[in-house]
């Protein structure tokens, strides 16, 4: 053996796949260990038979299994920097934890941050709770949030709660409930808004959704709590899970959502700000979930922001 080919076979990394992995296909699987390397060349070792699960080859489509051992041989990795997460962000997401265990993080996340790095953005809720001091060995997100709604967010620490999770998303046991405030005085009839909707992508990159007769399914139930002048606050509960669905269901219907300035009402949103709001008023105060190891019924609540309460203080008066 030559001391180039001594030096490569040094180098290849054996992995054994522990159970929180198992499920998960191949490729993903190495795309998460060997992060900057492009998906081209991931595809491009598994062909050439330089991966090996078990000293034999598998297509990318195979799914590891617990114990599996897998060859993952030398591979220039790129370079990456680590985003440049404000101390002042890390310290208050960890403060706005509402419940942690071993498998499972909510968080209320506050207004106005992103749950992810992209679109001009360095960093989101994510990349500041891995650059937190309080290690966690996996953490990604369940679900998402607009970056404008606060509310509960959650993450999961472990792989095994992040498919047990999505697999209640897909169902009904995850049950999440928001608190609005809409122009104008809701019918208390009008519960069940089933508008399709469709996504569009604008030129800048923009999201834009619209309801349309070709759209998706969208399912949103709306209940009045509280009436005020020229407003009501609604208790929202969304069954299908569709980008902007509250602001878009609302907004269609005639009942725009309060500091929302990509579906909302110039004028009473001006009237709002000169009260105070800052923000758009979308709150996901409430998440019903069953544990994703123990099955145990879990119920959260994110209290309310301290500016949103002051406004509905100033409604009232």
């Amino acid at each position: 053996m030559s001391n180039l080919e001594e030096k490569r076979t040094k180098l290849v990394r054996w992995v054994t796949v522990e159970d929180e992995y198992a499920g998960q296909r191949i490729d993903n699987f190495l795309l998460a260990q060997l992060k900057g390397v492009p998906r081209s060349r991931i595809y491009s070792m598994m062909r050439k038979g330089e991966v090996r699960v078990n000293k034999g080859r598998v297509k990318a489509s195979y799914r590891i299994l617990t114990g599996d051992c897998i060859r993952i041989p030398p591979v220039r990795v790129a370079e990456r920097t680590e985003p440049n997460v404000p101390m002042r962000l890390i310290n208050e997401l960890e403060a706005s934890v509402l419940y942690e265990d071993e498998r499972l993080l909510i968080l209320n996340k506050p207004s106005g941050i992103a749950v992810h790095g992209g679109s001009g953005l360095s960093w989101g809720v994510i990349e500041a709770l891995r650059a937190s001091a309080t290690k966690r060995h996996y953490l990604e997100l369940v679900h998402r949030l607009d970056r404008d709604t606060s509310g509960c967010l959650m993450l999961a620490k472990r792989r095994s709660a992040l498919r047990a999770l999505h697999e209640q998303l897909r169902g009904t046991c995850i049950k999440k409930r928001y608190l609005a405030l809409v122009k104008g005085d809701w019918p208390v009839a009008d519960k069940r808004i089933t508008y399709p909707l469709r996504k569009n992508m604008l030129k800048s990159g923009e999201r834009l959704v619209r309801v349309a007769d070709d759209g998706k399914a969208a399912i949103t139930l709306f209940e009045p709590r509280q009436r005020f002048v020229k407003a009501t606050l609604m208790q929202v509960d969304v069954i299908t899970g569709r980008t902007h669905q509250i602001r878009v269901h609302a907004a269609h219907h005639g009942f725009p959502l309060a500091g929302d300035n990509k579906y909302g009402d110039a004028e009473f949103d001006a009237e709002l700000k000169q009260m105070g709001l800052k923000r758009l008023f979308l709150h996901a105060f409430e998440l019903h979930l069953l544990h994703p190891f123990t099955n145990e019924k879990i119920h959260i609540r994110a209290p309310l922001p301290a500016p949103l309460k002051l406004l509905l203080k100033r409604l009232e008066n």
